[in-house]
């Protein structure tokens, strides 16, 4: 007989390591069971805003038919699990099932991060995560009137060019000097600030809200800045960040990270051997991790090691990210942030049309990693050489056709 893998959320990692397990699973030594939260099977959350753009759910849904039809797969969708018994070894669900389990992943995802600031409950208030929170910003929103996101970071900028797409006129506002301040410095930032200017969007960096004020209603009026600016809107949108989905941890008498999260080893498993955490609401190390390509490789390593298979431990070090942030192509290679006695830097840019810093060991010379913003080189191409000295031609690689 089979055994039974129970696998808590079908996001985009749940639903990667539920399709890769199947996938690899040539000898059937598993069924699946997958209790999703929503009533949509798992589908590209980063892209979300194209779904205010003439996309519809199937062309952003990940679940293809081989993997919806196969029969080893138990799909249970607006199934929330509400309760875990780890001596039974049983997941119970919100609709009063008990599902038996001989292997357990958490992948509940996150949730978004909603500032405490005064007034941020009021009507016209939206948090950016499924297909339903859209479904509302679209219902609320109305062309040329003014929104305003609270947080400019990657989802931040996602949910402003949703705005933009609506014909709403957007603001982002994000307390850190330049946008992206996670994964960009300065000089990658300002690339992408002008372009998005130039797309019409107002930012406000550097700079937090005070106050969502309102009407005697109780519906949203206008935003107040710490800088003292007042932005007359009827729509706030909140995507300044998220937090791990860990409200199972008491339940399963789990410890819970630092910072929050299932805390996990560099294998994905928690302190129960049969029980792994996937995706942003793994506490890999003491650090949960909010892009997916890391929530893949916890996935793709989970999956071969409940079939038995070698999988290296998961590294957190990603060697390449790329993301394209409203046609601006922006990325990451190698080691992007040591101390200055590590390293040295070089920056090459132009103007605020495209950039690229690199950064090279002080002692040996040998490449370490880069951020690039822009019309820039292949960051594949510039990451083979990470650890090895770079070529004579690396400006043209880093910027194609600059002047020598």
């Amino acid at each position: 007989m089979p055994r039974t893998l129970v696998v808590i959320g079908h996001g985009m990692v749940g639903h990667r390591l539920a399709e890769r397990l199947l996938t690899l699973d040539t000898e059937g030594a598993w069924r699946v069971v997958v209790l999703g939260e929503e009533p949509d099977p798992a589908y590209d959350r980063v892209g979300l805003s194209s779904y205010l753009d003439g996309k519809g759910k199937a062309d952003l849904t990940l679940a293809g038919r081989d993997f919806l039809t196969d029969p080893r797969l138990d799909l249970r969708l607006s199934r929330p699990a509400v309760a875990v018994d780890r001596t039974a070894r049983t997941v119970g669900t919100a609709d009063g099932d008990r599902i038996p389990y001989d292997a357990l992943v958490l992948a509940t995802g996150s949730r978004p991060f909603v500032p405490p600031v005064p007034g941020h409950d009021r009507t016209g208030c939206f948090v950016y995560r499924t297909f339903a929170d859209l479904d509302a910003i679209r219902d609320a929103a109305g062309p040329g009137r003014p929104g305003v996101v609270i947080g400019g970071g990657l989802l931040g900028l996602e949910a402003a060019n949703a705005l933009r797409l609506l014909g709403i006129r957007a603001h982002v506002v994000e307390t850190a000097p330049h946008l992206m301040p996670a994964q960009l410095d300065p000089g990658a930032a300002a690339v992408l600030h002008a372009h998005v200017t130039d797309l019409g969007i107002r930012l406000h960096v550097g700079t937090a809200t005070t106050s969502v004020d309102g009407h005697p209603d109780g519906t949203v009026r206008a935003v107040t800045l710490a800088d003292g600016t007042v932005v007359e809107t009827d729509l706030v949108v909140f995507a300044a960040g998220i937090r791990p989905r860990d409200e199972l941890t008491t339940a399963l008498g789990l410890e819970r990270g630092e910072r929050g999260g299932f805390a996990v080893d560099e294998h994905c498993r928690t302190e129960d051997p049969r029980v792994w955490a996937v995706g942003e609401c793994a506490s890999v190390r003491g650090r949960c991790h909010g892009l997916v390509a890391p929530g893949y490789r916890m996935a793709e390593s989970v999956a071969r090691r409940l079939l038995g298979q070698d999988a290296p431990p998961f590294d957190a070090a990603d060697p390449i990210t790329t993301l394209k942030l409203m046609g601006v192509d922006v990325a990451t290679f190698g080691t992007t942030g040591p101390g200055e006695d590590q390293a040295l830097e070089a920056v090459f840019a132009e103007g605020t049309t495209r950039y690229a810093k690199i950064l090279l060991g002080r002692d040996t010379g040998e490449l370490l990693g880069g951020i690039l913003a822009g019309p820039t080189g292949s960051p594949m191409t510039l990451a083979s050489f990470v650890g090895a000295q770079p070529s004579a031609d690396l400006e043209q690689l880093l910027l194609p056709g600059r002047p020598a």
